[in-house]
């Protein structure tokens, strides 16, 4: 099969034939019909990670966003067979610790990274293989189309599971968007259908311009603003409250100004979500105002991917039209374009979500 597999950090993937995968007996194998290209696939192209552990090996086959056909299917997998349509949470857990069985397979303690470490090869592929797929894979609604489900991928999902599982958000809560790639536009429409008040923030026009279509109500220009959280302050004051700044602010970008912006936006007992990784010029890690989140008891949560057996609820806003993870997809490519459409991500040359459709 064809397949866009990493062979140097930072240099063009290369399109390459290598073995179609055979099913583990936990495990099925898609024809792939759909893989969203993320920034995260970025950063494992660029080797990111390293100060966490967390770098990808090299010849590794990215893509960790795929919906497609269930081809082969394991001796041991019940839930599926030949014909199934299904998506792909990139976050895989075997089904059996206590993370998994109490509803949090996305940190599972044996889990794996579909697309980022060498057990589990990802999806710029013509076909790729899902382990544990009875606990992992999610049927596909009738009518909804493999490149939506592409979209929901790892930045919708995870958009969601930031804003309905860990931070505690309330209709008519101010959430402050901090970065509007492909995750931070996810969590706008999503923070939306969740009834919130939503304020985006980006350098790009037309990305603002896209936040607002997907229901930002306030959006501000970071190129043209000398101070981000004055400006979200001034925005979600009201006459009736005492207080001002977002009540959940999410950094979707991951560098050192977005997060302290995002941090430093929050009024009284706001929640900060970090969705966004860092580049190799934090390597990890941004000093924090920590006294001052004392003081104001500020909240600061990581989000990752969303669980498995979580996805029902998301799948269920899709069906009735409540978010639609298609709004979000701006382009539709070949596999052999994932090289160049990576490397437009090095100056965020991409608005919304690509989705590899052609293989």
């Amino acid at each position: 099969m064809k397949a866009a597999v990493l062979r140097e950090y930072g240099e063009p993937l290369e399109i390459e034939e290598v073995p179609d995968p055979a099913p583990d007996p936990h495990g099925v194998v898609i024809e792939t019909e759909a893989c969203g290209i993320c920034r995260s696939d970025w950063h494992a192209w660029q080797g990111h990670g390293e100060w966490a552990d967390d770098r990808v090996p090299k010849g590794q086959i990215l893509g960790h966003e795929p919906a497609g056909r269930v081809v082969a299917v394991g001796d041991g997998v019940t839930r599926f067979e030949a014909g199934d349509r299904i998506a792909v949470p990139f976050n895989l857990g075997r089904g059996d610790c206590d993370y998994c069985q109490n509803g949090h397979g996305n940190v599972c303690s044996d889990g794996l990274a579909l697309g980022f470490e060498a057990d589990a090869p990802g999806a710029f592929a013509e076909q790729v293989h899902v382990p544990y797929a009875d606990y992992n894979a999610v049927t596909l609604p009738e009518g909804v189309e493999a490149a939506e489900m592409a979209a929901l991928g790892c930045r919708f999902s995870t958009a969601y599971h930031a804003l309905a599982h860990r931070a505690d958000l309330t209709p008519g809560d101010w959430v402050a968007v901090h970065g509007c790639g492909g995750v931070g536009l996810s969590a706008v429409h999503v923070a939306d259908a969740l009834g919130a008040n939503v304020l985006a923030v980006d350098l790009d026009e037309n990305t603002l311009a896209k936040a607002r279509e997907l229901g930002a109500d306030e959006t501000i220009g970071a190129r043209d603003t000398t101070d981000v959280p004055e400006a979200i302050r001034s925005l979600t004051d009201s006459s009736d409250s005492n207080s001002a700044g977002a009540h959940i602010s999410i950094d979707a970008l991951g560098v050192a100004e977005t997060c302290r912006n995002s941090i430093a936006c929050l009024r009284t007992r706001g929640q900060h979500v970090q969705l966004g990784l860092t580049t190799d010029e934090e390597r990890g890690e941004v000093s924090l105002p920590t006294d001052v989140m004392t003081r104001w008891e500020i909240t600061f949560l990581g989000a990752r991917g969303m669980p498995p057996t979580r996805y029902g609820e998301l799948l269920r806003m899709v069906e009735r039209g409540a978010v639609s993870p298609a709004k979000l997809v701006t382009k539709e490519v070949a596999l052999d374009d994932v090289p160049d459409r990576l490397a437009a991500m090095d100056d965020y040359g991409t608005v919304g979500i690509e989705v590899v459709t052609e293989f």
